[in-house]
């Protein structure tokens, strides 16, 4: 009998393992790595200049990196209890599904997946490139198609290590992230130093607002908050988070005070090393810096630097796919992009959509007119999200909220968003209102494929054929397990 349970538990057991599914295999640790390994790209490393520059002085850019690390701890924990009251993955497009309905749903997954996306993917990998190729050709310039082609084999790398297995791309999250944050702590060590032995000049009169302009502010808010944007990455993955209620709030925290303390102290470090003037003239502050403070290990930090960018790469292709994921699964995009791997247990065609995007942009150049604009749509989304969490605790007061996060901050966080999308209008009008033009490119689509769904017969069966094709070529499934 004792025999007979046996091999009907062995068996129960094989054929779980052989259901296409995406499994929980994400624990607190990798959680936490992957929540700092997005955040920590190249920010830090290339936006203290714009947050100088729109600032004014010294004192003000460290307030503002500070208030930029409050603010996303506020966003992060509005989105802790997204997680927890809607288990599904897919982030901001799940909880615009869930709250506000499927036309905002769609907009931010039709303008995440078009231009955000790709633009951010093209932006970040080139700064990998660029970091890689430059230090073999200082003080020389390096010539810009070797590095387009790193680049792309970064892109590529990453590509393949997602596609390849989920507990691959978490490991290799954890290693990059373990390695950015040795480089954070080797800008600060000299800098605390240097600031202990007394070198505070730079810090003296460092909240002169002579050359302060409100409409400036903005923009150095928009490059603090670029700098620590990545935090809603978690969100993305919900369905492979063990234990997420306990799990998304804790490393969250975890992860958003630590890149918080971590951002302003290197902050310090630059200002204790360089003058104000130096930081503005300089286009690779950590480079400057190392050159200033660590002669001995100059030559280490820009590969420390492209490292953390292909960390942030790594967050990026590993979360964003499964947005798309999720609304391929709701009937937003084409079902293809809603299968998975039958072998690898990875959502492959998600996961591929967006290579040659990347790709196409690196090559083309299109990055940095896209990356003006990405800023105010990415933020505008993010505000209707918590604002969709208000109106739902509101409409449904009973729904089970395992992490419930203060009113006051959920209201602070959502009020600042919509202040910072306002500000943008004015500061940039042109930039934004391109934005918002091609959000609402997608609102046409929107009622042709999905609310009617009015595509001519012949396209359909066209279609059809090229999915099934693509689905043989690709050895991918529909998910045969629900995991939300």
């Amino acid at each position: 009998m004792d025999g007979t349970q046996m091999k009907k538990e062995e068996g129960d057991k094989k054929a779980e393992e052989e259901v296409v599914h995406l499994r929980r295999e994400i624990t607190l640790l990798p959680a936490v790595s992957f929540i700092i390994g997005t955040v920590v790209g190249s920010g830090i490393f290339i936006a203290p200049k714009g947050v100088l520059m729109n600032s004014g002085s010294v004192g003000l850019s460290l307030l503002v990196w500070a208030l930029c690390g409050v603010l996303s701890l506020f966003g992060a924990l509005c989105y802790a209890e997204l997680g927890t009251s809607f288990t599904k993955s897919g982030g901001h497009y799940t909880y615009l599904l869930e709250t506000l309905g499927p036309l905002p749903a769609f907009l931010r997954l039709w303008v995440e997946f078009l231009f955000i996306r790709p633009a951010v993917a093209s932006y970040v990998s080139l700064a990998f490139g660029r970091y890689v190729v430059e230090t073999f050709f200082a003080p020389c310039a390096a010539p810009a198609v070797l590095i387009k082609l790193v680049s792309i084999l970064g892109v590529t790398f990453v590509v393949a290590v997602n596609c390849w297995s989920v507990t691959m791309a978490s490991r290799t999250q954890v290693t990059l992230t373990f390695i950015k944050m040795f480089a954070l702590v080797l800008i600060i060590i000299p800098g605390v130093i240097a600031l202990a032995k007394g070198k505070t000049e730079n810090f003296q009169n460092g909240f002169e607002v002579d050359s302060l302009t409100l409409d400036r502010l903005p923009l150095a808010f928009y490059n603090g908050l670029y700098a620590y944007g990545g935090w809603f990455y978690l969100n993305f993955v919900t369905e492979e988070v063990i234990n997420p209620n306990r799990t998304i709030p804790l490393a969250i925290i975890c992860s958003m005070v630590t890149v918080t303390v971590f951002y302003v102290l290197v902050n310090v470090a630059y200002y204790t090393m360089m003058t104000p003037a130096e930081l503005l003239l300089s286009d690779a502050v950590a480079v400057t810096f190392a050159n200033r403070a660590l002669q001995g290990l100059a030559s280490l930090i820009p590969i420390l630097v492209a490292l953390s960018c292909l960390g942030a790469l790594n967050g990026g292709f590993f979360g964003s796919p499964r947005m798309l994921f999720v609304g391929a699964r709701e009937g937003h995009w084409p079902p293809i992009f809603s299968m998975i791997h039958i072998r690898r247990q990875t959502p492959l065609p998600a996961v591929l959509f967006l290579y040659p995007l990347v790709v196409l942009m690196l090559i083309t150049g299109e990055i940095y007119q896209l990356i003006n604009f990405a800023s105010f749509a990415r933020w505008f989304f993010i505000a209707l999200a918590t604002l969709g969490m208000l109106i739902h605790r509101y409409r449904f007061p009973l729904h089970p909220r395992p992490f419930k996060v203060p009113l006051v901050i959920a209201i602070t966080f959502t009020v600042v968003c919509f202040f910072i999308v306002g500000l943008s209008l004015y500061s940039d009008p042109w930039n934004t209102g391109r934005s918002c033009a091609l959000t609402l490119t997608g609102v046409p689509v929107y009622y042709v494929t999905v609310y009617r769904y009015r595509l001519p017969h012949r396209w359909r069966r066209i279609f059809n054929y090229c999915s099934k094709q693509l689905q043989i070529l690709f050895e991918v499934a529909q998910q045969e397990v629900k995991t939300y």
